[in-house]
C-alpha cells in the first residue's frame, strides 16, 4: 500500500475544509471572504483530479469524496451566500431570502446523476457544480465590492436573486451538453475552439473590468455566464 494513492483524497479534503471555512465567512456576513474561498476550494477541486492522473491513483472513495466535498463548497456554500446577500438587502428573515438554499438539493442532484452517468465521462450534461457556485459566489463578491452598481440594485429587489437560483437549479440538472476543459485524447477541433473563445472572452472581460475600474470579480461572473450562453446556443445549433 503506497502513499501516495492517498495524495488526491488529501487535496480533495482540502476542498471541504475551504468550503466549511467559507461558510463561517458567510454567516458573519463576509460574503468577500467566503468567495475566496470558494475559489480556494477550486483550486483543489482541480488539483486532486490532476493529481489522481498524474499518480494514477483513481478510487470509487476518491470519486465519492470529491461530490461529497463539493456539495459542501459549491452547493451549500453559494446557496447561504446568496441567502447572506438577500438578508444583507433589508430582507431580514423573510421566507424569500432563504429560497436560494435550494441549490443546495438540485447541486446534490447534480453530483449524484454525475456519479451514475456514464455519458459525462468527456463532458457534461447540465451545469458543472463548480460553475454554478462560482458564479453565485463572484455575484456576491462583486455586490460586496460595488454596492451602487446595477447588480446590486438589481439584488435589492424580491425576484433577481431568487430567480438566478431557480434557473441555476434548472441548468444543474438540464439535459444540456457543457464542455469541459479537461484536456483527452481525441478532442475535436471544435471542442477546442469552443475552449478558446471561453478563454478569449474571459481575459476582454477582465481587461475591461481593470479598465473601467470594476471589481476582477465581474469578469468571472461574465465569463461564467458567457459559459451556460455559449453552451445553449451550441446545444440549441447542435454544434
Amino acid at each position: 500500500m503506497t502513499l501516495k494513492k492517498y495524495i488526491p483524497d488529501f487535496i480533495t479534503s482540502m476542498n471541504l475544509v475551504c468550503g466549511l471555512i467559507g461558510v463561517i465567512f458567510a454567516f458573519k456576513s463576509r460574503l468577500d471572504l467566503a468567495f475566496y474561498c470558494m475559489l480556494a476550494a477550486a483550486v483543489f477541486d482541480f488539483l486532486d483530479g490532476l493529481a489522481a492522473r498524474l499518480l494514477d491513483a483513481y478510487s470509487d472513495l476518491g470519486r465519492e469524496l470529491d461530490s461529497l466535498c463539493d456539495l459542501v463548497s459549491f452547493g451549500v456554500l453559494p446557496g447561504l451566500m446568496l441567502c447572506r446577500l438577500m438578508q444583507t438587502y433589508h430582507f431580514d428573515d423573510s421566507w424569500l431570502s432563504w429560497l436560494p438554499l435550494v441549490l443546495a438539493v438540485f447541486s446534490a442532484l447534480r453530483l449524484a446523476k454525475f456519479n451514475v452517468d456514464t455519458r459525462q465521462a468527456a463532458g457534461f450534461l447540465g451545469l458543472p457544480t463548480p460553475a454554478s457556485g462560482l458564479l453565485c459566489g463572484a455575484l456576491c463578491c462583486y455586490c460586496c465590492h460595488a454596492p451602487a452598481e446595477f447588480l446590486s440594485t438589481w439584488v435589492a429587489g424580491p425576484v433577481f436573486v431568487p430567480l438566478v437560483a431557480l434557473c441555476l437549479c434548472v441548468l444543474l440538472v438540464c439535459e444540456v451538453p457543457m464542455f469541459s476543459f479537461k484536456f483527452h485524447k481525441g478532442d475535436g477541433r471544435t471542442l477546442t475552439i469552443k475552449r478558446i473563445t471561453l478563454a478569449v472572452f474571459v481575459l476582454a472581460a477582465l481587461a475591461f473590468c481593470l479598465a473601467a475600474g470594476h471589481h476582477w470579480s465581474l469578469a468571472l461572473l461574465l465569463g461564467l455566464v458567457f459559459y451556460i450562453l455559449n453552451n445553449l446556443v451550441y446545444a440549441l445549433f447542435k454544434l
